[in-house]
């Protein structure tokens, strides 16, 4: 409606990107509905619910709270996720992957089968996808599979959004408790990948999750330039160059 302020729902805003997210859309005037499992503790009123997006039957009634009093969306951020460990498939137990696509895959279901029934205007869906999801390096079987998978649920719900515009976009290397992980705990010589990120981290190619979220929200009229459904990485807008040279590297 006009003269009220934009409004958008991020998954998963207790911490990292989804936090850096809400933190920047409040900053720029959004009205901001969060739900995660920790709760966000940000100073300018976001509209906030704690829940676990894995409990599929109590996820429905729980957004129809946070949202009880809202009439549009103008963006939704599926931004919940979690990693997985990093090790070979043959080693990775079936629960573990289960567990992963439940958070990553098919809990952004449930949410975009509620946004469908609400029937409110809904103008922009962005899942956080990764490079992850198609370069298949080395270890990142879980978190890997989870991701191509979310970037195809995109590509099919965009079928069903006719209104709206989706995309699943890779936001780049971010510097947060992921990475903490990735940096510490695995063999980089058993898992090479995991050398870039190290090489990367305390540079301007891994920023905290505040920069990457301020530049998530400033290419999201970019995305709009794609086909509904596409899936994006934000080196293509920002760095192309970059981009170019992770694709020719290839899985290791």
């Amino acid at each position: 409606m006009a003269g009220q302020s934009p409004s958008a729902l991020v998954t998963g805003n207790s911490s990292g990107l989804g936090y850096g997210l809400t933190g920047a859309l409040l900053e720029r005037g959004w009205r901001v509905y969060g739900v995660s499992r920790r709760g966000c503790d940000l100073d300018g009123d976001p509209v906030d619910m704690r829940g676990d997006l894995t409990d599929f039957d109590a996820l429905p009634p729980l957004l129809s709270r946070l949202l009880d009093d809202a009439e549009a969306l103008d963006l939704v951020v599926l931004n919940a996720g979690v990693l997985g460990g990093i090790r070979l498939m043959q080693d990775t137990p079936l629960d573990d992957l289960k567990r992963v696509m439940d958070i990553n895959v098919w809990a952004n279901k449930v949410v975009l089968d509620w946004l469908l029934q609400w029937r409110q205007p809904v103008a922009q869906i962005v899942a956080v996808s990764s490079g992850a999801a198609v370069l298949g390096n080395r270890g990142w079987g879980a978190y890997a599979m989870s991701k191509a998978s979310l970037n195809m649920l995109m590509r099919l719900y965009s079928h069903e959004f006719p209104a709206t515009h989706l995309s699943a976009l890779a936001p780049g290397l971010i510097d947060s408790a992921m990475m903490d992980y990735l940096c510490e705990m695995p063999d980089p010589d058993a898992f090479p990948a995991l050398q870039r990120l190290r090489a990367a981290r305390g540079t301007e190619r891994m920023p905290g999750p505040r920069e990457a979220a301020e530049r998530v929200l400033d290419v999201l009229p970019e995305l709009r330039r794609f086909a509904s459904g596409s899936f994006v990485d934000i080196r293509q807008i920002l760095a192309p160059e970059e981009y170019e040279a992770l694709m020719k590297g290839g899985a290791n």
